[in-house]
Parts: structure tokens; sequence; C-alpha cells
């Protein structure tokens, strides 16, 4: 999915109705992440189970909608008193490919010399 560097993410905390279309979705964006579907943002929802992942985006001409369902696992998705988690494009890197991008590990190399 080609999205500029500067696009924000923003999570809805808690499930969502899988069976919501871009308009259930563009509703929930207004109402709970209190931004409007069409800024350039974009949105990401989980259903119950947590294995399926709605993203909702204005792409400039026309709204877009991905979903990815996880043959094996689920989403790691944060809980808040808030309802929204705003997101770094790694981070919704991660979250699409089942990593914990909450806790990711870095390691360090040793530095060469010459």
């Amino acid at each position: 999915m080609p999205l500029p560097p500067s696009t924000r993410v923003y999570l809805a905390c808690g499930a969502t109705d899988m069976r919501k279309g871009f308009d259930g979705l563009a509703v929930m964006v207004q109402q709970v992440l209190e931004h409007s579907p069409h800024c350039g943002a974009l949105f990401a929802f989980h259903g119950k189970r947590g294995d399926l992942i709605k993203l909702l985006w204005f792409d400039g001409q026309g709204m877009c909608l991905f979903s990815k369902r996880m043959d094996r696992g689920k989403f790691v998705w944060p809980m808040t008193k808030t309802g929204k988690v705003s997101l770094t494009s790694a981070q919704l890197s991660m979250l699409l490919e089942g990593i914990d991008w909450r806790r990711p590990e870095r390691t360090t190399a040793p530095l060469l010399t010459g």
C-alpha cells in the first residue's frame, strides 16, 4: 500500500463490527476518532477476534478500504481510555506483519573499525 511518508495513522481501540464498510467506518472516524475521514490520514479498525483489520484512507480522489486477515495469530491492538492511538508508518508496517509494535527490540551491531 503506497502511503506518503507523512501520512498520519490512527487506530480505533476496542473491537469494531467488521460488517461495516466505507460509510459505517467513516462515521466511526468522525465520532470515535474525532477526525474527518477525508483528511488524508489512515484509520485502522479490528474485529473482536483480532485476526481481521480494516484500513480506511482517502487518497485525494476517493475513499480506499483495505482489509487483511491473519492466517495464524492476531494483530497486536491496544486498549486505551481515549479510544484512539496514533502510530508512525513504521509501527503500522509492524502491526500489519503481526509484530508487537509497542515493544520492538532494537539490535546494536558492533562498530567496525578499519
